[in-house]
């Protein structure tokens, strides 16, 4: 059984940087696109960035120029390098792959205080 966990949320100003982690269990990680996801209060959950097992990335409109995922295929690691962070990116951010099964870890919560 797969599994991923989260880490590297806090609290931080607006301007200021975060680095997130997701580390994979139980899945062959190499093949796999990762993803992230958040969840704001109110709000649906919406797809920030993903990266293919090639490297392609890709990333939601309001996070462009800001936010990098990129992955350490020996570590089983995906990350997510966020840069000039708003009060908008607060939000649950969630790991996701798709291996035979849907896989989400248990979040990580980010606060970007004004």
């Amino acid at each position: 059984q797969g599994q991923l966990v989260e880490s590297g949320g806090g609290l931080v100003q607006a301007g200021g940087s975060l680095r997130l982690s997701c580390t994979t269990s139980g899945i062959i990680f190499n093949i796999n696109t990762m993803a992230w996801y958040r969840r704001a209060p109110g709000r649906q959950r919406e797809l920030v960035a993903s990266i293919t097992s090639g490297g392609s990335t890709n990333y939601a409109d309001s996070v462009k120029g800001r936010f990098k995922i990129s992955r350490d295929n020996a570590k089983n690691t995906v990350y997510l390098q966020m840069n000039s962070v708003k009060p908008e990116d607060t939000a649950v951010y969630y790991c996701y792959t798709f291996s035979l099964y849907n896989y989400w870890g248990q979040g990580t919560q980010v606060t970007v205080s004004s």
